[in-house]
């Protein structure tokens, strides 16, 4: 059995599978895109170890998870391929680098950026995050907003989480709920979302799991299944009770664990759908953050390997820098970059392990289907919120705000416009939308003139 579990027929050992997944965690960069892209390049065309059928059926189940689907999908194929172990090393591999490569950049930022050139370096990055994130928002609108209903859906969502402070999770059931039943009276409105077929492939039959032992893909029994569960729900969340237990619900890691254990369940649509939500929480409700350090954490995440929802391991270090406790305030930043990325990440297992031998009967389903539109629909809502809040704090230094019945609206005062801010983040949106650049060019190019334009100045 063990031999089984290590090579199911397919033969695929453990340190190809071991060097195929660090090589794609080490260059999974650009977004879920480009780690989608980078896994398909290497697991269907090169080494053919999953057919495109099943990689496209794979990547559908994913987007309906909450999470990062493109760590999720590497875990979902390390688990065909080599079971419940190889998930687990797929998808560790998958989230390890960014782990390692943020940590590193957050400890750097809390010992060296009150000097003036890495004060430089990290406006250049948030002016550039800016324009990534209105690029995000028309990319995902580009996805779904196809009808005056969607573009409905969005602007309700806008209205909710800017003007109302609507919590995230809230607007992601409402919109799921209008989907779900909306599909019943005009489905030609709520599915717009369709899932991909692949076409007639001439390596059928020659990939590794065509020739492999899959009898672990078939659905569990209720036994099995239930305490797959349980041993998923253990993992996740006895750490979080530990921490309350022992430290009391009011200590920033107890406070962070079940913080974003939270913002784990409903992260659909990818980071930036749950970025505002986190962005408000940690600057304005627990002041783990000042404003403009959601943005840096932002732009810190951008420019290293892994998903992009690792920025919350930022976030989490710098609420117990400031927080420490007992320790020194580095020891405790590093505490909680663990705490934060296991709740982060350990849902994303629990996905997968139990849900994964169920797909066949999820997939095709029309109301998920109609379900997953409006939820995207309500997304690009919620992303314009977070590009406005980011825009709001990065090109002004005067915000003010107007309070009534239940509203609340921030704008700016038009004078305290920061002309540098404005320079950077223009060409970074001309690099993106004229010249279609990618991510890491377009930051190294804001940071080159942020730090020319503070050496001019001496910022």
């Amino acid at each position: 059995m063990h031999d089984q579990d290590d090579n199911p027929g397919h033969g695929v050992g453990w340190p190809e599978a071991f060097r195929v997944w660090s090589y794609i965690g080490l260059n999974s960069f650009g977004g879920p895109t480009g780690q989608i892209a980078v896994m398909h390049k290497v697991l269907v065309e090169q080494k053919r170890w999953i057919s495109e059928e099943r990689f496209l059926h794979a990547l559908n189940y994913c987007m309906l998870l909450p999470g990062p689907e493109a760590m999720q999908l590497a875990t979902y194929v390390g688990w065909l391929m080599h079971r419940t172990r190889g998930g687990l090393l797929a998808g560790a591999l998958f989230v390890l680098p960014g782990f390692l490569a943020i940590l590193a950049l957050s400890i750097a930022y809390t010992l060296f950026r009150d000097v003036t050139i890495v004060e430089s370096l990290l406006f250049g990055l948030k002016a550039a995050v800016l324009a990534i994130v209105v690029e995000a928002v028309i990319r995902i609108g580009r996805k779904v907003l196809h009808n005056p209903l969607m573009y409905g859906v969005a602007a309700a969502a806008f209205i909710a989480i800017f003007v109302f402070q609507t919590p995230f999770p809230i607007i992601i059931v409402g919109a799921a709920l209008l989907g779900y039943f909306g599909d019943r009276v005009r489905p030609d409105l709520f599915e717009v979302i369709r899932f991909k077929t692949a076409a007639a492939d001439p390596h059928a039959g020659r990939y590794a799991t065509d020739l492999a032992d899959l009898s672990h893909t078939r659905p569990s029994t209720t036994e099995r299944t239930a305490r797959t569960l349980a041993i998923w729900l253990t993992i996740w969340l006895a750490p979080v009770a530990g921490l309350h237990l022992w430290l009391g619900a009011d200590h920033v890691y107890a406070a962070e664990s079940w913080f974003f254990s939270k913002a784990a369940v409903v992260t659909f649509g990818g980071a930036y759908a749950v970025l505002a939500y986190i962005a408000q929480q940690a600057v304005e409700v627990y002041a783990w953050l000042e404003p403009g350090e959601m943005l840096t954490g932002l732009g810190l995440a951008e420019t290293t390997p892994g998903p992009l929802i690792q920025v919350v391991q930022f976030v989490g270090y710098m609420g117990a820098y400031r927080e420490p406790g007992a320790l020194p305030p580095l020891a405790a930043g590093v505490v909680a970059s663990v705490v934060t990325t296991w709740v982060t990440f350990a849902p994303c297992f629990l996905w997968i392990f139990v849900g994964a031998p169920f797909v066949e009967h999820l997939r095709g389903k029309r109301s998920l289907s109609a379900a997953l539109s409006t939820i995207t629909a309500a997304i690009v809502g919620v992303v314009l919120n977070l590009a406005m809040w980011f825009a709001l704090h990065t090109l002004f230094t005067d915000l003010r705000e107007i309070e009534g019945a239940g509203a609340r609206l921030i704008y700016p005062a038009l004078e305290s416009l920061d002309w540098r801010a404005a320079a950077i983040a223009a060409v970074a949106a001309i690099l993106l939308f004229r010249f279609h650049w990618g991510v890491l060019r377009v930051l190294a190019v804001a940071v080159a003139m942020s730090v020319a334009l503070g050496l001019v100045e001496g910022l």
